[in-house]
């Protein structure tokens, strides 16, 4: 099982009035490797749309544990934590340069059909396309699921 794994700046935009990373930047790199998870199976999300469903996101929650500043980078981590019929959590984690955890979270999708916009099983062959990517018994991932 991988994790998708990929660093970003901080750009001077990104920085709220205490001088630190913006809550909000944190959800707009969930996007991003969400965008690269989709990539990665092989649904980018210019093709997704003409597949017959589509991810919703229904639910984000994130930890915060230290600041990131201007000048920083930060390293994404993603994986599945669950991966169900219908639904899946992603499991975010965020590292500064020296590798220190900074924040975590996670995202609950649902797939649903694009014309009834009702949730939508996956078929076996779309299932398999999530599979390298589900980490479901990670210790660490499990304690922070349970602890929301």
């Amino acid at each position: 099982m991988q994790k998708i794994s990929f660093d970003l700046e901080v750009y001077s935009y990104q920085i709220d009035f205490l001088g630190h990373v913006n809550n909000a930047v944190y959800i707009h790199w969930m996007e991003i490797g969400r965008t690269k998870l989709l990539e990665a199976i092989g649904l980018p999300t210019h093709e997704i749309f003409n597949q017959g469903f589509a991810p919703v996101l229904v639910h984000t929650s994130i930890t915060y544990k230290s600041p990131l500043y201007l000048g920083d980078r930060v390293q994404l981590e993603l994986w599945l934590a669950e991966l169900r019929n219908a639904s899946a959590i992603m499991q975010f984690r965020f590292y500064n340069s020296q590798k220190t955890l900074v924040a975590e979270g996670l995202q609950k999708g649902l797939f649903v059909d694009k014309r009834t916009m009702r949730p939508r099983r996956l078929s076996p062959e779309e299932r398999a396309l999530f599979i390298p990517y589900l980490i479901a018994n990670d210790a660490e991932s499990n304690k922070f699921l349970t602890g929301i």
